[in-house]
């Protein structure tokens, strides 16, 4: 072989592992991607709340990837007490601008969740409020814990008048009586109401949350994967595109936060 071609195949190998690395220490630092045999898990750890900003959500977005050419069902979680409490405080309130950057970017990683090719399973740790209760609604199934949590959507209480993508969202996945009352109330849930109200399909004790989570996984992985990504659009066609047309919508709007 010439020897300039070994050299560049090298170099290639090289620059491949450099990135794979940058990639891994990027991701441990925000998001921690495990795979195992049959699932992978996903846990987000950003900061006391979890707090969902760019930096995260790029990195769930790296580690998604990850998981999509692994063809692992996928678990979701936080850390103990809370699994997220929205978006990123500093960044929302920088400037109108930085926020519809960044709910934005949010709505499109939760259309994602929603038309991914693999099972979302969501193992809620505590605290999901506002963006952090919108990627319970993109997950295919949801375990919360016992305790003194809240759920739900805070959007109005704090002032923040609910974006289109937000809306087509609880529509789509909220029981209907509790819709009003979790978007226009901004009603808080503990586990068990947020489970009725359809944010939780299951609730169990903290200490049950990973072993429920991960035997739900290897059931989930014995579907067939591919009948389940062509059902999961089927069934979801007409909700995928009104939150298209909603995040285009929300993109050329300003975000309103009253104050």
């Amino acid at each position: 072989m010439d020897k300039g071609l070994t050299y560049d195949f090298e170099l290639i190998a090289i620059e491949s592992l450099i990135y794979t690395l940058y990639n891994y220490l990027k991701m441990n630092q925000l998001v921690n991607l495990t795979i195992e045999n049959s699932y992978s898990v996903i846990t987000i750890n950003n900061g006391k709340v979890n707090a969902i900003s760019h930096e995260v959500i790029d990195t769930l977005n790296d580690a998604l990837d990850q998981v999509e050419k692994a063809q692992k069902v996928v678990i979701l979680t936080g850390k103990e007490g809370v699994f997220s409490a929205g978006y990123d405080l500093k960044t929302m309130t920088e400037s109108p601008e930085s926020a519809k950057a960044l709910v934005t970017k949010g709505s499109k990683l939760v259309y994602r969740m929603l038309s991914f090719n693999l099972p979302i399973i969501a193992a809620c740790s505590g605290h999901a409020v506002a963006k952090g209760a919108f990627l319970l609604l993109a997950c295919d199934y949801r375990i919360g814990v016992e305790g003194d949590f809240k759920i739900g959507l805070n959007e109005v209480m704090i002032g923040m008048t609910m974006h289109d993508a937000g809306i087509v969202m609880a529509k789509a996945r909220l029981a209907s009586v509790f819709l009003e009352r979790s978007v226009n109330n901004a009603e808080m849930y503990d586990p068990k109401d947020a489970m009725i109200a359809g944010f939780l399909d299951r609730v169990v004790p903290p200490e049950f949350l990973m072993s429920t989570a991960t035997k739900i996984a290897e059931m989930f992985s014995q579907l067939n994967l591919r009948a389940h990504a062509q059902t999961k659009l089927k069934v979801r066609k007409h909700y995928l595109a009104e939150l298209k047309a909603a995040i285009d919508s929300d993109s050329k709007a300003e975000i309103v936060i009253n104050t």
